[in-house]
């Protein structure tokens, strides 16, 4: 560092405790990108009459603390020390009540100061995972027996992933596809985000305790570990002040668009890899070694890609879209930044197309690859006003007042609140002046128009056409849930938040402590309307004893099936949680997943596998409690169907909704079936042996 660069860095604030590789630039190279921290240096560098008094003005309470002692990288040079230019003017003497006023203060943050790096990340680490714990007690009290209120088809397709990779760990199964659910068609697991990066490591807690343990274990350290990825890459890279990248940390770890997928998603809140991918991704900017930094950000891309595709994909976006707003302030930024970049980003793609090459081959031309989402969900978006209410699963919100400003409580992307809302509305015209903040500013609400999908709506009344109607049929895009731009945009709501707090505690008017105390109320003004509450759940019905009692395996063969009814399907998927908490030891027909139209591979997707109409049938007795009327022609349809499910046994929970009326529609269909333990059964092996 020259002693120019040098005077021209504010003094560090008191309570910043930073080594050399930890002090954030606030003076940027004409010409060059240097990460976040540089960007904030546009609006923000002192004036020269600062920089000849400013290094060398220091109330006695300011001091630095031994434990602050600047490293001897940054020590001043010879030269620096003794210019006379510095030497502090006496009509620049601190006046003696700032002395007293300053040294009052220090008694009460002395504690915090005192700690080490480490302590502080531990501290804060321990918050949020207390948080998570809050967040996810309701269903830690009794992990298989409880289930989010609503959509309870999610959580159960995540403990069948989680199971299948036990199978892969332990049996060396094919991790990519399988035929353990919609036999005989099987499902295209990397079509279906099967979370192997997160299943994997799993493993042993899936093997000890279930996977309904795995999935809580899942949400709850997807939303700490979020947190404390976010805040761990603030306090390094951005900021200095260590309550601006808990802020910072805490929003992108517990936003509402967060919580409202934790119920369901784990792979999409588990995004602890996102803040270095976007951080590695800024280096390459500044890089001296660019190779080797695009290999370290192909790896992290690739283990990402085996969390959430759509994620990282959002992530690129979001990338893209803030360097270029920087670079259309700043083009000079380019001459500089360009060959690492590029250097970087070939390596990045060459090596992370190597690696995934032969998964992303399966996922869109390998056995039930499909073309573009479910028109169910493909023009998902949020309504204007979602922006400006509470999410549900918070203080403040309300699930009946959130009617139809989303398209369901599990895609609550949005929803910060009226407070949230004016108060980063309200920092980016505060900091209007620094490119950082107006790069921030300009991703977040592009991504936010786009959140709305193809049609614009306020209050659930249409208005104009979304720009999401010109880009949805673009490749990859047309693989995309719209809503889930919002996620981007709480996000860049996080880091402002940390920006804010940063600038605002950075202030030196005479009274700092009334400036601090103003920064924490608009705080807990911002965020309290918005804090996260336990997730609801509900009872859901036990896995049968006969299944975990291994009563079944006196019937069903490695080729065969059992057929749970009602079914398996989108809105029943108990079948699928009791394969799951075998380890996926018995093959069924039917779940839920994606899969393409009538089973033609390359087809536009559907959630499901082929239509089956005694499946629709038993469905509808389980909803309605109605028993049909039943002919021969619907007989042989439904023994044409177990013998291409190549069917051992069918089973009924006795304590399945509408059992009586299942239980007569099936005896229509197949004969008399006799109860085992707390199910009934019915052994259709010589209806389904093809050698028969």
């Amino acid at each position: 560092m020259t002693p120019a660069e040098s005077r021209a860095l504010p003094a560090p604030h008191p309570e910043s405790a930073v080594g050399s590789d930890e002090m954030v630039s606030y003076r940027t190279p004409a010409g060059s990108f240097v990460g976040p921290a540089a960007l904030t240096s546009t609006s923000t560098a002192p004036t020269e009459a600062q920089r000849a008094t400013g290094p060398t003005r220091t109330a006695p309470a300011e001091t630095v603390a031994p434990a602050e002692t600047v490293a001897p990288a940054e020590t001043a040079a010879p030269a620096e020390t003794a210019a006379p230019a510095e030497t502090v003017a006496p009509a620049e003497t601190v006046a003696p009540a700032e002395t007293a006023e300053s040294a009052a203060t220090v008694p009460s943050r002395a504690w915090w100061r005192r700690w080490t790096r480490r302590r502080q990340h531990l501290a804060v680490g321990g918050l949020f995972l207390l948080a998570a714990l809050w967040v996810t007690s309701r269903i830690w009290l009794d992990p298989s027996g409880r289930v989010a209120s609503l959509y309870t088809g999610d959580p159960a397709q995540v403990q069948f992933f989680l199971a299948h990779s036990v199978r892969v760990v332990l049996h060396g199964e094919y991790p990519f596809y399988t035929e353990q659910f919609n036999y005989p068609d099987g499902v295209n697991l990397m079509a279906n985000t099967a979370v192997l990066a997160l299943g994997i490591p799993m493993v042993p807690v899936t093997l000890l305790f279930g996977p309904a343990v795995s999935f809580v274990v899942l949400v709850t350290l997807g939303l700490a570990g979020t947190a404390m990825a976010w805040y761990l890459m603030l306090s390094r890279h951005l900021v200095r002040t260590p309550l601006a990248a808990a802020a910072g940390g805490w929003f992108c770890g517990f936003s509402p668009a967060m919580l409202s997928h934790a119920s369901w998603h784990p792979n999409i809140i588990s995004q602890f890899l996102l803040p270095f991918v976007v951080w590695r991704v800024l280096v390459l900017t500044r890089s001296t070694r660019p190779v080797r930094d695009g290999a370290l950000l192909a790896l992290l891309v690739a283990v990402q890609a085996f969390i959430n595709e759509e994620i990282l994909l959002f992530t690129a976006l979001a990338c893209g879209v803030f360097l270029l707003a920087v670079l259309v302030q700043e083009p000079a930024r380019w001459r500089a930044a360009w060959r690492p970049l590029g250097a970087g980003v070939v390596t990045c793609a060459v090596l992370a197309g190597a690696l995934l090459a032969y998964p992303l081959y399966v996922q869109f031309a390998g056995p039930m690859a499909y073309h573009g989402l479910s028109d169910a969900v493909k023009d998902y978006g949020n309504d204007i006003a979602a922006f400006f209410a509470p999410g549900s699963p918070t203080l403040g919100g309300n699930q009946r007042a959130n009617i139809n400003l989303a398209p369901n409580y599990s895609e609550e992307n949005a929803f910060f609140g009226w407070s949230l809302s004016l108060i980063a509305i309200g920092i980016v015209v505060w900091l209007r002046r620094e490119l950082i903040v107006r790069a921030l500013a300009a991703t977040g609400l592009l991504f936010a128009v786009l959140s709305l999908g193809e049609r614009v709506s306020w209050w659930d009344r249409e208005l104009v056409t979304g720009p999401w109607q010109l880009l949805v049929r673009l490749p990859l895009l047309d693989a995309v849930v719209p809503t889930r731009f919002g996620l981007i945009t709480s996000v860049v709501v996080g880091l402002l938040l940390a920006l804010a707090v940063e600038r605002a505690w950075a202030l030196r008017p005479a009274d700092r402590r009334t400036v601090r105390t103003l920064t924490a109320a608009g705080l807990a003004f911002a965020l309290l309307p918005i804090a996260p509450m336990p997730l609801r759940m509900v009872s859901r019905p036990p896995v049968p004893d006969f299944i975990t009692a291994d009563r079944w395996r006196a019937y069903v063969g490695p080729d065969q099936t059992l057929v749970p009814i009602p079914v398996p399907s989108m809105g029943n998927t108990h079948g699928m949680r009791w394969a799951a908490a075998t380890n996926l030891d018995f093959k069924i027909p039917g779940g839920y997943f994606l899969a393409p139209r009538n089973g033609n591979t390359g087809d536009a997707g559907r959630f499901g596998g082929r239509p089956s109409g005694v499946g629709q049938m038993l469905e509808e007795v389980a909803t309605t409690g109605r028993t049909p009327k039943l002919d021969d022609r619907q007989r042989r349809r439904f023994a044409d169907e177990l013998r291409h499910w190549r069917a051992a046994i069918l089973v009924l929970p006795l304590r399945q909704q509408n059992a009586e009326p299942l239980r007569r529609t099936v005896e229509e269909l197949v004969g008399p079936g006799r109860q085992e333990l707390d199910v009934w059964v019915w052994d259709v092996r010589a209806l389904t042996d093809r050698s028969v």
